[in-house]
This record gives C-alpha cells, structure tokens and sequence, in this order.
C-alpha cells in the first residue's frame, strides 16, 4: 500500500520484482520530457548468510571491484555493483528467515523509509571478525538517514584497470 513501491512475487520470495514509482522517489531526477530510467534497473543474486556475502565482497575488492552502493533496506542487507556495460547487479541477503516476518517490517518501516540506510561494508566485515552477531548486523535498528537512489552511473562507476 505505498505509492512510490510495488513488490510482486510469483513463489515463496518476499519480492522478485520492484517497481518504482520516481516522480515519488526521486522528485529531483529528471525534467518533464525525460522518461527517466525504463527497462531492467538491477538483477539480484541472493547468498545464503551475510558472512558468505562478505567473502565475496572481499574476494571482490581483492580484484579491485566495490560496490557503488551497500544498503541495509531492511528486507535485505545489499552491496550493488556495476559492470563494464552497465549493468547493475544487487547482492544481497535475507534480513529474515521466513517472509511474514519481512512483509511485517515492510509494513511497519517502509512508510517511514523505502530505500534504506547505506553501511560501510568494511566496517562490517570487521565486526563479524571481531565476533559480532550476523543477527545483530541484519537487524536494521534504525530507520534514518534515508539513502538516496544510487545508480552505477550517477556513483561514477569506472571500469577496473585490467
């Protein structure tokens, strides 16, 4: 019930597509002949626990390859990422283990908050090292500041020196 989102699922997914309502979202983006961002946004990949997220993270910027963005949005803890043809890929995992509990959190905070809050994923990688909890990171305990949208291109994405 959000005028700015829409989730549709076809199985038992808290969401596979996402629509985006961006007069909404991003009021700022574009001017009245621009049709703005159509077509595919991102595709997501989903990892099974947020310490193997972070080891392909860190295998990751091992390459020289980071994320753009990396967002709690409550549903999922993300770090997205571009590639040299701009194309925008979403990791991610569960924030929960079973989907009533992650359209409840939708329900009560996308209201307040339907993009999230940016993390420093270095800052997390440290804190599962040092023993914290992946329950304590995966539950976002705080609703503010609001992220804006981030997009490969407005990140300033460049490819990797080969």
């Amino acid at each position: 019930q959000d005028p700015g989102l829409a989730f549709l699922t076809y199985d038992d997914e808290h969401h596979r597509f996402a629509f985006a309502n961006m007069d909404l979202l991003d009021p700022t983006g574009g001017g009245p002949d621009d049709r703005g961002p159509i077509g595919v946004d991102h595709v997501a990949y989903t990892y099974a626990s947020l310490s193997d997220l972070f080891d392909k993270y860190t295998e990751l910027k091992a390459e020289g390859v980071t994320p753009y963005w990396c967002i709690h949005h409550g549903v999922t803890v993300s770090m997205y990422y571009g590639d040299p043809d701009g194309n925008q890929m979403e990791f991610q995992v569960d924030c929960f283990a079973d989907n009533d509990d992650a359209n409840d959190f939708m329900y009560r905070s996308f209201a307040i908050n339907p993009i999230g809050v940016e993390f420093d994923p270095d800052a997390w990688v440290a804190d599962l090292q040092s023993g914290t909890p992946a329950t304590d990171l995966l539950a976002r305990k705080t609703d503010l500041p609001i992220s804006p949208i981030r997009n490969a291109r407005s990140a300033g994405f460049v490819v990797p020196a080969q």
